[in-house]
């Protein structure tokens, strides 16, 4: 049993965290979605961003799930970013799901909270599949070509790239907390508690210093922007121009749009003409 909790600490660590987002962001280089344009990816997720909130037929939902679940394999997520998506569904809807199953609700109502539940995650997978699956620099010149402002779209990019600085900072400060302190003993289940009480407040304490130390990095990051000309380089359009010519669509850009309008129309197809469609 210690040997479990161990291995449990060990998965939920600093370290871990850090090395997830890492991957997460920067380690589907070589993925299918990697390779396409951020454009029409951009596209892709305004449809099953919106589009499904708008459907209650719980046969094409179905069908849009599982559609971008596969798109959520190829994009090679990180485990943790899953993990968070399943918690995230069932806080916000699954366990209503399940609490009607055990307190009259039905049949109506399961299908009502199924439908929901299936929407939520059509959407959240889509983002999933978007927003982790490419490289935040692509994703920044995407969101650029479209009309966003530079700022926004550097601010994308950034935050991936001083998350993981920000995790480093904040376990070096923990470490240093626990130097400081006297650690209780975690015999019993009064230790345990004890202990558990002891790494809140050495989370409190550490969160002030954590963000005086973002804000010394961040204007150190202000200035060497400045140095480099950042705000003249943001207003200007030929370095705009410069920095987005490497935006192309592609065949494999095509066929990706193309499969996806093809089986979101057969998915209609199949549920206004057959028996499917009339019974959800």
């Amino acid at each position: 049993m210690s040997k479990l909790t161990e291995s449990i600490v060990d998965k939920i660590s600093i370290d871990c965290i850090k090395n997830q987002v890492l991957k997460n962001a920067y380690g589907n280089d070589d993925t299918l979605l990697a390779k396409m344009d951020p454009r029409m990816l951009l596209i892709w997720y305004l449809f099953f961003g919106i589009v499904p909130w708008f459907i209650n037929n719980l046969f094409v939902l179905l069908g849009l799930f599982l559609f971008v679940a596969v798109t959520t394999k190829l994009a090679k997520i990180a485990p943790l970013v899953l993990i968070l998506f399943f918690i995230g569904i069932f806080t916000q809807s699954g366990y209503l799901l399940i609490v009607s199953l055990f307190f009259g609700g039905n049949v109506e109502t399961i299908m009502a909270l199924l439908n929901m539940t299936l929407k939520i995650g059509v959407v959240s997978l889509a983002s999933i599949t978007v927003f982790s699956g490419m490289n935040p620099d692509r994703l920044s010149n995407g969101l650029l070509w479209f009309g966003c402002p530079e700022r926004l779209s550097f601010s994308i990019s950034y935050a991936y790239r001083i998350l993981p600085i920000l995790m480093t900072e904040f376990q070096n400060i923990l470490l240093s907390y626990r130097l400081r302190s006297k650690i209780p003993n975690k015999k019993g289940i009064l230790g345990k508690f004890r202990y558990l009480i002891f790494q809140i407040k050495m989370i409190v304490l550490a969160f002030y210093p954590l963000m005086l130390n973002t804000a010394k990095r961040s204007r150190t990051t202000v200035e060497a922007l400045e140095l480099k000309g950042y705000r003249y380089a943001a207003r200007n359009k030929k370095i705009k121009k410069m920095k987005l010519k490497d935006l192309k669509i592609q065949k494999i850009d095509i066929i990706f749009a193309i499969l996806s309008v093809l089986f979101v129309v057969g998915l209609f197809i199949v549920s206004n003409f057959t028996k499917i469609g009339e019974i959800l």
